[in-house]
């Protein structure tokens, strides 16, 4: 299942022609490439990937991290967006486990074995307890995942189960997948929110309550504490954790919602770091000697998100029009702080990055270019008779990512021959364009930063499969839908990534969403801590019990 993390972003609509044309001014005469080994040509940006931070040299009593955003609930199966996913990958473990490396392995099960392409078995590991001193059995993960299945939860991860036909116990510390077709995704989706164990009696014991107050009774290196509601979440270490133990005994995590309260309070050292850095904030933070600025892999793309193809983007030529005239490069440098790399691709470089060479061509040869074409943009628009029709495209107000990719987006229409008007809502608000129906009434695009939830193309490209989570827009291809299936049924990595390359071609055609950039995850340390990893593995890999004493 795709998980659609917004980094809301905003502008208020006032004097909208003004900041659109002094917007894109400003974003033709700028220009910015990415890292080596990325899909766009052209010299470095000033930033390069780092595979980790330093490993800490101690213990220390309690760290604070930057949230944007305070969680609305802490249930797992509700983990849906950057903050429950940053604090719960500490708290409530998964079957498997990301690494910081991106890598699958093992996580409350030892071993996972396919018997057959139907079956996957999965042996835990024996003497895990969950933070109320209770043991973990078969029993448990045979419940946490029954919530994810069960529809009257509305849980987020449910697509990941689609094809489950029975989930059972077959032993004290062994559960049995039978699938009802081959799902080469299934057993990738363990290692995430859609894999967590909790503990039976303790979700049962709160009710409509868990999530929200008390514990999370998961397995852990920390465990919930206090949650002060507007202000700040504590984990606890836990003293019974099956593995290493956490080297902080405390980490805090507060809510910050302004993007510049969020940079003064790392630089003053109010909070010790923080990921999801405000794009603007990177040359403040690199040069004050607070602390250091990390870049690491992402699997995240910044993109235009289709929401609605019965108005005017129901025409294909509309939404080419608009991805030829938008300014990717110009968008990279104010953006997103000149880190990052102009794309033609919605999926990351780095989720090919197994897939045999010949299949790495055929996914991105032929794409359509970078570069703006306005006059060809123009003449798609008038092709389509859609010359001064409206166009939405909402936005937010927590950072300039999201907010200049709007406003970018109105310029590049504008120029084109289409009336796009930006609409703003609230900061805790736009996480409800992902989930709720109601709240993409009126909306035809809104950006979107997307990341993998696992290392496979598949994870975005099944997005516009007929009736899918994501396909908001409600596209449906019949050709479109086999290939999912295909690349769905193939364990073999070379024959799926062969299929996904045809997905990725036809999306590319259809211009389903509209890719813009790579976006590489940013990760600030001040001088007193280290050891967070620099990818994006903190959704789903205990991260926090990896920060310690720097010195």
């Amino acid at each position: 299942m795709p998980i659609p993390p917004p980094r809301p972003g905003g502008r208020r609509p006032h004097r909208l022609a003004l900041i659109a044309t002094a917007l894109a001014a400003a974003l033709l005469i700028s220009a910015c490439a990415g890292p080596p080994g990325t899909n766009s040509p052209g010299k470095t940006a000033d930033f390069e990937l780092s595979a980790g931070t330093p490993p800490a040299k101690g213990e220390i009593g309690s760290f604070s991290w930057a949230l944007y955003a305070e969680p609305p609930t802490l249930d797992y199966i509700s983990a849906f967006d950057y903050p429950q996913n940053m604090i719960l990958s500490n708290v409530c473990e998964s079957l498997m486990r990301w690494t910081p490396q991106l890598k699958l392995a093992p996580g409350l099960a030892e071993k996972a074995t396919n018997p057959d392409p139907l079956t996957w078995v999965y042996d835990l590991r024996p003497g895990v307890h969950f933070h109320d001193g209770s043991t973990l059995t078969a029993d448990d993960v045979v419940f946490s995942l029954g919530r994810q299945m069960n529809p009257d939860n509305g849980a987020a991860w449910a697509q990941v189960f689609q094809n489950v036909a029975t989930l059972t116990k077959t032993g004290p510390l062994q559960v049995t997948v039978k699938l009802k077709q081959p799902d080469s995704q299934f057993p990738q989706y363990m290692a995430t929110a859609a894999g967590v164990v909790a503990s039976r009696a303790g979700v049962r014991a709160a009710g409509k309550e868990y999530g929200t107050s008390g514990g999370l009774d998961c397995t852990g290196p920390y465990k919930l504490g206090t949650w002060s509601k507007g202000q700040s979440i504590e984990l606890d270490r836990f003293a019974g954790y099956w593995g290493a133990k956490a080297k902080s005994g405390k980490a805090v995590f507060r809510f910050l919602t302004d993007s510049s309260a969020r940079t003064k309070a790392m630089l003053s050292g109010e909070v010790d770091g923080g990921y999801l850095i405000p794009t603007e904030s990177y040359g403040a933070l690199r040069s004050s000697g607070a602390g250091t600025l990390y870049f690491g892999e992402g699997l995240s793309t910044d993109n235009v998100n289709v929401t609605d193809m019965h108005g005017v983007l129901g025409d294909v030529r509309v939404r080419r029009a608009l991805a030829l005239a938008l300014d990717r490069r110009g968008f990279v440098k104010t953006g997103l702080g000149g880190a990052g790399t102009v794309t033609n691709s919605l999926t990351a470089k780095a989720a090919w990055v197994t897939a045999p060479e010949q299949v790495r061509h055929e996914a991105f040869d032929g794409l359509p270019s970078v570069e703006p074409n306005l006059d060809e943009a123009r003449r798609l628009v008038k092709q389509a008779g859609a010359t001064g029709k409206k166009v939405t495209v909402a936005t937010s107000s927590i950072g300039q990512d999201v907010s200049l990719l709007a406003t970018a987006l109105q310029a590049a229409g504008t120029q084109i021959g289409l009336d796009v008007q930006l609409k703003t809502i609230a900061p805790n608000a736009f996480t409800a364009l992902f989930t709720d129906p109601k709240a993409r009434e009126g909306i035809d695009l809104f950006p979107e930063t997307y990341y993998d939830s696992i290392t496979d193309p598949l994870d975005l490209l099944s997005n516009f499969r007929t009736g899918s989570y994501q396909n908001y827009a409600g596209y449906s291809d019949r050709a479109y839908d086999q290939l999912v299936d295909q690349a769905r049924a193939a364990y073999d990595p070379a024959t799926r990534f062969a299929v996904e390359a045809k997905l990725q071609q036809k999306a590319a055609e259809q211009v389903l969403w509209i890719p813009v950039a790579e976006w590489p995850t940013a990760v600030f340390l001040n001088k007193r801590i280290t050891g967070a990893p620099t990818t994006i593995s903190y959704l789903y890999y205990p991260w926090a019990a990896d920060v310690g004493a720097a010195q």
